[in-house]
């Protein structure tokens, strides 16, 4: 594992360190009325069109959400309505970190400061991040960059704005496809995949895993690796 110290520990937000039950709050919803199989179907759509939703120019996370609930409906072959999708994106705001993020964030924000970038609105965010259990040093949302991720736009913004390059930080996140991949093409060596079950392994992404945020620490320098089981 590399002993590499970064001038900030940067993180992905919602997956990563948010238990982001995008999943959950659609079964919450549209559970009684869908069968299991159809439910997973709907779960799977969903998830790929939130995706498809960001790539292409900013909108406000309501939209994503909406536009991503009701071509789910389409797929499936169920009615749309309006104030499901909303009922599902007013639960973001709600949802706290997985339960080894406080004491894991916590060793490290005492050595390194911690920066979140983070595909949310300005509205939504600090209601997330006040939940994580330890000391954020700087936040930036998808709505004040412009862009959300994967586009390069984000991090590259977050550079600016910290005044560093992509070798002084070590960015971190559960996906692949929203962040490592990005971060790889964008030349930051230090990266760290927290492995929440969301993707597949890619070694190709050059990458150190953990299992959950209490590794973390060992990943950055700040503790000896043998201490991480």
């Amino acid at each position: 594992m590399t002993q590499f110290r970064p001038k900030y520990v940067t993180f992905d937000c919602y997956g990563t360190l948010t238990n982001f039950d995008m999943a959950g709050a659609a079964r919450r919803v549209y559970g009684e009325r869908l069968s299991p199989e159809a439910m997973s179907a709907f779960v799977e759509a969903f998830r790929g069109y939130r995706l498809d939703e960001v790539l292409g120019p900013w909108k406000p996370f309501v939209e994503v959400v909406h536009n991503s609930i009701e071509r789910s409906c389409k797929r499936i072959g169920i009615p749309f309505k309006p104030e499901d999708a909303q009922r599902i994106y007013d639960e973001v705001p709600t949802w706290g970190p997985h339960p080894d993020v406080p004491a894991g964030l916590s060793k490290v924000a005492k050595e390194i400061p911690l920066v979140i970038l983070s595909n949310s609105m300005n509205s939504l965010i600090m209601s997330n991040v006040e939940k994580l259990g330890a000391p954020v040093h700087m936040v930036i949302t998808a709505e004040e960059v412009g862009a959300y991720k994967p586009l390069m736009k984000g991090f590259e913004y977050m550079l600016d704005k910290l005044g560093c390059g992509p070798e002084d930080i070590t960015h971190v996140s559960s996906s692949f496809r929203y962040d490592l991949m990005t971060a790889y093409d964008l030349g930051i060596k230090s990266k760290v995949w927290v492995n929440r079950g969301h993707e597949p392994a890619n070694p190709y992404y050059e990458y150190t895993e953990i299992k959950d945020i209490g590794g973390l620490a060992a990943a950055v320098g700040l503790e000896p690796a043998l201490k991480r089981a």
